[in-house]
């Protein structure tokens, strides 16, 4: 019963957090109208959908091979967003290659997803603002290629001295595919570092080490968020288990999968995700 208690308790305070987030990006002052905090269900229902989806689809690739998996865990933390995302367990090996990209690829590939009807949605419910120069210490979010190119096509040309103002879908959809980009990194046991050690075997040591030093080298000239990651990837190891089964060849559907991971890590990759 634990299994399924601790996960539901766990993802209804995270429902709870995202709408106190969402509520605050409205502008709500919580700690004088609280009743307001379902003003921030547009923010909540996307942001959990873009989650769950991502971990539902590696819960259901984990059945379909077998493989015991955990309902996913959210998070629930007092940040911008309310959470700090969800995770599931695996707690038996994953045995071939061909199960380890179909697991590793499941998540992001409907995370991603989601996250662009999320962004298509919201950005068409978007503001385009002038800057008054009052601003101040605006916090200013980064553009990945896939996302600069969304808002060119759906706002068009943005005057200069203008900006956008993100609905709170719009942002949620930003958060999906940065999250997204995140967990398709080539590294360790990311769900990129599954991917790439189905498709290139021991070469993953070597790309692990490259994309670990590179996401470094990030962190010291764009974002020092990066920083922290590589060193939490280093903490938390960047090789990769070996698996029981080693298939001579990957089918070629597969390993058209694992290329399309990368192509939509390289479509959603923002070297300098915020700023002020």
């Amino acid at each position: 019963m634990r299994e399924y208690i601790v996960p539901l308790i766990l993802f209804i305070a995270t429902v709870f957090t995202t709408l106190f987030a969402g509520s605050l990006q409205q502008g709500v002052n919580l700690f004088k109208e609280p009743l307001r905090i379902l003003e921030g269900y547009p923010f909540s229902v996307s942001i959990m959908t873009i989650l769950l989806g991502h971990e539902m689809g590696h819960f259901f690739a984990s059945k379909a091979y077998r493989t015991k998996a955990t309902l996913p865990y959210f998070i629930p933390a007092p940040s911008i967003i309310g959470t700090f995302g969800a995770f599931i367990k695996m707690k038996s090996p994953i045995f071939t290659r061909k199960a380890l990209i179909d697991i590793g690829s499941a998540g992001p590939i409907v995370g991603f997803i989601l996250s662009l009807i999320a962004c298509i949605i919201g950005i068409k419910m978007s503001k385009v603002i002038p800057l008054t120069g009052n601003e101040g210490d605006a916090l200013m979010l980064g553009d990945s290629i896939l996302f600069f190119v969304l808002v060119k096509l759906i706002l068009g040309n943005i005057p200069q001295g203008h900006d956008v103002l993100l609905h709170s879908v719009a942002f949620a959809g930003w958060i999906g595919l940065f999250v997204t980009s995140m967990n398709l990194l080539p590294v360790g046991q990311l769900d990129g570092g599954h991917i790439a050690y189905a498709l290139f075997g021991n070469l993953h040591s070597r790309i692990s080490r490259i994309i670990l030093f590179t996401v470094a080298i990030l962190g010291v000239f764009f974002w020092y968020g990066w920083l922290v990651w590589a060193i939490l990837l280093l903490f938390l190891g960047v090789d990769h288990p070996p698996i029981l089964v080693w298939e001579n060849r990957l089918s070629l559907s597969r390993r058209m999968v694992g290329i399309a991971s990368f192509i939509i890590f390289l479509l959603t990759f923002t070297p300098t995700p915020f700023k002020f």
